[in-house]
């Protein structure tokens, strides 16, 4: 993929395991497409694309990327920042996955509905990203 961030590119290249490798290069396709935002480091390990404005209860606030992964050692996290709930029903035509609550572990991505996860993760963005009419 051309034009892609130097520490981006860098993060990538130094993953060992050539499947998250792999599957790290074809994630930055997936969520450059379904965002039309460009890759950045988000934080350590984690490549972002795009941001929405958190605001909790508590008073908490900040800046997150709306959407992102990272190629972890024993399988690949994508960051669902609205929950993995609000895709149940696409989530379950996947392929092989787990889940946690804003997160989606996948250890092969040629064993996964790509066109499905490309949904889910443009669903995810566009929610968060949402202009909030007050």
């Amino acid at each position: 993929m051309a034009d892609v961030d130097p520490e981006v590119r860098k993060l990538i290249d130094s993953v060992e395991n050539p499947v998250r490798r792999r599957d790290a290069e074809t994630l930055l396709e997936l969520m450059t497409r379904a965002t039309g935002q460009p890759a950045r480091i988000a934080y350590s390990g984690i490549i972002g694309f795009g941001t929405y404005h958190y605001h909790y209860e508590s008073g908490r606030q900040g800046d997150a990327p709306g959407a992102g992964f990272a190629p972890r050692k024993p399988a690949t996290t994508i960051y669902l920042n609205d929950g993995v709930a609000a895709h149940a029903d696409v989530l379950e035509h996947l392929g092989p996955h787990t889940t946690g609550v804003g997160c989606l572990y996948v250890k092969d991505l040629e064993q996964v509905d790509l066109d499905a996860l490309e949904r889910v993760v443009r669903s995810s963005y566009e929610a968060l990203t949402r202009p909030v009419v007050e």
